[in-house]
C-alpha cells in the first residue's frame, strides 16, 4: 500500500545519561543513569506518525553495523516502509549523546555519521515515493542540499510539505517558498527572521509569510503554538503536564501533525492532535519510545 507520508531525515541511536544537574564544561557528575535508546529527528518523526496510525515510508541512511541493524528492526516492528532506508558501508550509524538532568532540561551533541552521505541522488531514487504521498515531513539534521531536494520534488506533485527547521540554521527563500507548513521553536523562528519572538508572533510569522511560507507554526513549548495560516490563526494552547523528558517532543509533534493534515483534518484539530501527542510524550523517557498511539493521543484529547 502506498504510504500517505513521507518522512525524510536522520536516525540516530540515542546514548541518554539522566544526571542531577547538567555538567558545566571540565565538570564531571556522578550518579547518572545511561540508556541506549533509537532517536534522531527524522526516526523520532516516522515513529510518531507510525504510532498515530499513518502509512509511512521513511528515507534515510544508516551504517552497516549493529546500531543501524537494531534500528531498521525497530523501524519494521512499527510498520514503517524501509525500503528507503539505505545501510552505508562507509560510516557509522548516527549517534547521539544526550544528557537530561531532574528538570527534565537536556544538552546534547550529535555525530552524524551515515546521516551526512544521504544524497540527492537517494531522494531522487525514491521520486515516486514522495510524488505519490499527501505529507512529506522533513527537517535540518541531514545535508541541506538533500532537503532542498525533498522539498522541490514533493512541491512539483502539490504534496504537503512540513519542514522543522532543526536543528537552527538560515534557510534560503527559494526553500521556504515550498514549504507548507514551518514548524519552528521560538529559536529558530528568530534566526530564520531576525525578529525576537517575546511577544511579536504576529510579526515573525508575517516575515515567514513574505518569504512563501504558507503556513507557520511557532512551537513555545509549554505555552503551546502560535498558528498563522488562512485557515486559522491564533495560539492553540498546550496541555498542561508534568514533564520527564523533553527530548523528542517537537519531533512527536511533527510526525502526528502529518497524520491529522493526511487524514484532511482541519488544521486547528490537527495542532490540537498533534500537542495533545507532544504531550504524552514529555511524560517518558527516550525519544522513540515516548511516541503515543493513536488511541491514547485521542483518549488523552477526549479526557482534557
Amino acid at each position: 500500500m502506498q504510504p500517505n507520508i513521507v518522512v525524510v531525515g536522520s536516525s540516530n541511536t540515542d546514548m541518554v545519561i539522566q544526571v542531577p544537574e547538567l555538567p558545566a564544561p571540565g565538570e564531571t557528575i556522578l550518579g547518572g543513569k545511561f540508556s541506549v535508546l533509537a532517536g534522531g529527528k527524522g526516526a523520532n518523526q516516522a515513529v510518531s506518525a507510525a504510532r498515530a496510525g499513518g502509512r509511512v515510508c521513511f528515507i534515510s541512511k544508516v551504517g552497516r553495523d549493529d546500531l543501524g541493524k537494531r534500528a531498521l528492526e525497530g523501524f519494521e516492528k512499527d510498520g514503517i516502509d524501509v525500503t528507503q532506508i539505505k545501510q552505508d558501508p562507509d560510516a557509522p550509524t548516527g549517534v547521539a549523546m544526550i544528557y537530561v538532568n531532574d528538570r527534565a532540561e537536556n544538552c546534547i551533541a550529535v555525530a552524524a555519521g551515515a546521516n551526512e552521505n544521504l544524497s540527492e541522488t537517494d531522494i531522487i531514487a525514491a521520486g515516486e515515493m514522495i510524488a505519490g504521498a499527501s505529507v512529506l515531513v522533513v527537517q535540518l539534521e541531514i545535508p541541506i542540499k538533500t532537503v532542498e531536494k525533498a522539498v522541490e520534488l514533493a512541491a512539483e506533485s502539490n504534496v504537503i510539505v512540513i519542514l522543522n527547521p532543526a536543528p537552527a540554521q538560515t534557510l534560503s527563500d527559494e526553500l521556504l517558498r515550498h514549504v507548507s507548513i514551518l514548524t519552528p521553536n521560538e529559536t529558530e523562528a528568530s534566526l530564520l527572521t531576525g525578529l525576537e519572538v517575546n511577544d511579536n508572533l504576529e510579526a515573525v510569522a508575517t516575515k515567514l509569510h513574505e518569504k512563501g511560507v504558507k503556513t507557520v507554526i511557532i512551537t513555545l513549548g509549554s505555552k503551546g503554538s502560535f498558528v498563522s495560516s488562512d485557515d486559522f490563526s491564533g495560539l492553540v494552547p498546550a496541555f498542561p503536564v508534568k514533564a520527564v523528558d523533553t527530548t523528542a517532543a517537537g519531533d512527536v509533534f511533527n510526525g502526528a501533525l502529518a497524520v491529522g493534515l493526511a487524514e484532511n483534518k482541519s488544521l486547528k484539530y490537527a495542532v490540537q492532535y498533534a500537542s495533545a501527542a507532544a504531550a504524552l510524550s514529555v511524560m517518558r523517557m527516550g525519544a522513540q519510545i515516548s511516541a503515543p498511539a493513536d488511541k491514547e493521543i485521542k483518549d488523552f484529547l477526549s479526557e482534557n
